[in-house]
């Protein structure tokens, strides 16, 4: 399973700076048991943001956001609330954003970072993945993950040795630089390309201490009171 935390409300109101009209998709699977993506977590969400002076034209939170036809067939039964909004905010893991990303053709911006808690995911179909890196970037990146989608895992850009659109390191996989590229470009968002994203700090990877000692985490713990 995987645990989705909520994004610090600042980080998350940058990235919506250009982004008036939203639409909120939550995942009622792993981000709801997390506290994060189901209807309650939603319903805060919007009230935060309507205080910011955001207006929220569409909300919706789907059994299994990973499940990329399935929200598909969601946002389509909401398709004039989805073609209001300047951009999504997700509230879900990486694999969520992406899957929404894939379905709409609009910015798509993560609300949660993600960690691995072990043991099974969820299930899909499709291309999307999630490193659970603690830190998602996929405002930055056009809602394709530069840690899976690019083989060697950068995260400023092509290292050069791609030809004709492929991988150098896999010749069979389309460079994951040029992917986020062209959907910037789709998106009207090339100025991303112009943020510095630091090294990734790899501790934030791993559940913290505080969580491995909730039954959360482990179910022989007590319930804490």
């Amino acid at each position: 399973m995987i645990l989705s935390e909520l994004k610090p409300w600042e980080e998350i109101m940058g990235y919506l700076a250009q982004d008036n009209n939203l639409f909120l998709v939550g995942c009622s699977g792993c981000a709801e048991a997390s506290g994060t993506g189901g209807p309650a977590q939603l319903a805060a969400v919007q009230e935060h943001l309507e205080k910011e002076g955001k207006k929220v034209v569409g909300c919706t939170s789907i059994d299994f956001l990973c499940q990329k036809a399935l929200v598909k067939s969601r946002l389509r039964a909401k398709s004039k609330a989805v073609l209001a909004a300047d951009a999504f905010l997700v509230l879900a893991c990486g694999i969520g954003v992406q899957a929404v990303a894939a379905a709409v053709n609009k910015p798509c911006h993560p609300g949660c970072n993600t960690v691995s808690l072990g043991g099974i995911r969820g299930k899909w179909p499709g291309m999307e993945r999630c490193r659970e890196c603690g830190d998602c970037v996929l405002h930055y990146t056009g809602g394709i993950c530069p840690l899976t989608t690019c083989t060697k895992g950068l995260l400023n850009g092509a290292c050069g040795g791609a030809a004709n659109g492929k991988c150098e390191a896999d010749k069979s996989r389309d460079c994951g630089w040029e992917l986020i590229y062209h959907r910037l470009q789709q998106l009207g968002r090339l100025d991303n390309l112009k943020v510095f994203l630091p090294p990734k700090d790899y501790s934030k990877m791993l559940p913290s201490a505080a969580l491995r000692s909730t039954s959360f985490y482990a179910l022989e713990q007590p319930e804490s009171r």
